[in-house]
């Protein structure tokens, strides 16, 4: 296990949501779900995952402050090379429920955070009620999406968010969403502003070598919600349609005028097919 106590924010009672987010956020991008599924009979935690936000990815003295756990330390040098995995993360995930006294929960993750969830379901499969896959998918990269990762590492190394940031919006949010919802906008421009460049690139080198989740789906007999953009250009609609094919208990939810950011870009829709999926998933 890497050890890394995972800062994390905590809402609610009752059954257990675990959102997981995606690259390269923070649990923020979750402000809609935790305030939503809270005041609907839910227990929800959002951490951030290793290497992001208020978590540090080394070593950390903890201090509690409110329902989060925040982390505190003067982050070491740190190789070129350092890698988070995605296995990392899921076991950082499975640490941070025990220490909540959380036996199972239903594993919500978007993009980065669906990796996370098909490492948890596969490593810790008691403990998963059911699964929420969000632009996402399950093979691989291929070598020429591993170079990219690697080129975008060094960048993000070098120059730090700026350009990412830049680069990233149009693919991460529909052009409704830039055109109609600047708050928005802004606060996913932020979040990417705010990362940790060395954390961001472990967890980069993490996503290029992480394993092909395909053999797995026929597997995970947990009930799974598949859920997509409509307009996402970086997880299209064919993947999330794979995964469905694939998993012999899933739904497909299809989100209109939205992208990548699916839980931001549209909440409403995205919190409705949630509570749907959990009434009848995890009865």
């Amino acid at each position: 296990m890497s050890g890394v106590q995972l800062a994390h924010l905590e809402a609610g009672s009752g059954p257990a949501v675990v959102l997981l987010h995606g690259y390269p956020f923070d649990r923020s991008m979750w402000r809609e779900q935790i305030d939503f599924l809270s005041a609907h009979g839910y227990r929800v935690i959002a951490p951030d995952l290793t290497g992001f936000g208020e978590t540090v990815a080394q070593t950390a003295v903890s201090e509690p402050s409110g329902p989060s756990t925040i982390l505190k330390s003067v982050p070491p040098k740190e190789s070129a090379r350092t890698i988070t995995t995605m296995a990392d993360m899921a076991r950082d995930v499975a640490a941070l429920m025990d220490k909540l006294g959380i036996a199972d929960a239903t594993i919500c993750g978007l993009s980065m955070g669906g990796y996370v969830a098909f490492e948890f379901v596969h490593m810790f499969p008691t403990r998963a009620r059911a699964l929420v896959l969000a632009g996402t998918r399950a093979p691989a990269d291929n070598e020429q999406e591993k170079q990219a990762r690697a080129q975008q590492a060094e960048q993000m190394l070098a120059k730090g968010m700026g350009d990412i940031a830049d680069a990233s919006l149009p693919k991460l949010l529909a052009p409704r969403t830039l055109l109609e919802k600047p708050a928005v906008a802004g606060q996913v421009r932020e979040m990417i502003l705010r990362a940790d460049p060395k954390g961001a690139a472990a967890a980069q080198r993490g996503m290029a070598a992480r394993r092909d989740y395909s053999d797995d789906l026929p597997g995970i007999d947990v009930p799974v919600l598949i859920i997509v953009g409509r307009q996402d250009p970086i997880r299209p609609l064919a993947d999330a349609e794979y995964m469905h094919r694939g998993l012999s208990n899933s739904r497909l939810e299809i989100i209109e005028d939205a992208a990548h950011m699916t839980n931001m870009e549209q909440p409403q829709v995205f919190d409705h097919a949630l509570t749907s999926f959990l009434q009848t998933a995890i009865q």
